[in-house]
């Protein structure tokens, strides 16, 4: 019995154990296996649309009721439906031009997986299906427009001030951590 705890407790044993479990540590990190089991909804308007409903008229009022003057609003540039990639992805996304002149990439009805490390990208690539899309975005010019905020919903990303929109064909979802694109549309006119 003296002999296997003193190869137990030798000091390569003890190396390796370390080893093991900074692997597991780091693999874990790394990988976040938790993630394909949680799912983060988020539910945003898009900015400038007011909820108007008429005003109300006073019954004493002599004034004959105007409508109300039509508030410059959003208006959509280009859309896109999203394909799949390395994971199932759905839903729609649009380039809009608010009423202040800032734009913003709008996803809605977003249903992909959640991920470590996921991006939004504004990018010049063109879409392709299948594995043959998994990687093409980071190959020619493309904008962050920051983190995923959930993987279902709808929510909206900002564009950065002097990136013009006309430069760009597609949007992916992109893992950075892994290089692939999780699903991408290309942006067609409206």
């Amino acid at each position: 019995m003296g002999r296997v705890r003193r190869v137990l407790t030798g000091p390569w044993v003890i190396a390796v154990l370390v080893v093991a479990v900074g692997g597991v540590g780091f693999g874990l990190y790394w990988f976040q296996p938790w993630k394909l089991w949680q799912d983060e909804t988020v539910q945003e308007a898009l900015p400038g649309v007011v909820n108007s409903s008429a005003p109300s008229v006073s019954a004493t009022s002599d004034e004959p009721s105007r409508p109300p003057a039509p508030t410059p609003g959003p208006h959509m540039l280009a859309s896109g439906e999203l394909i799949s990639h390395e994971h199932a992805t759905s839903g729609t996304v649009q380039l809009v031009r608010l009423a202040d002149g800032t734009h913003v990439v709008r996803l809605e009805n977003l249903d992909t997986s959640n991920g470590p490390d996921l991006r939004v990208w504004l990018t010049d690539a063109p879409v392709k299906r299948g594995q043959a899309g998994w990687h093409v975005f980071d190959d020619g010019e493309y904008v962050s427009l920051g983190k995923l905020k959930g993987n279902k919903g709808s929510h909206n990303y900002t564009l950065p001030d002097g990136v013009d929109p006309s430069g760009y064909s597609s949007v992916s979802i992109w893992c950075d951590r892994f290089d692939v694109s999780f699903g991408a549309a290309e942006l067609a006119p409206a």
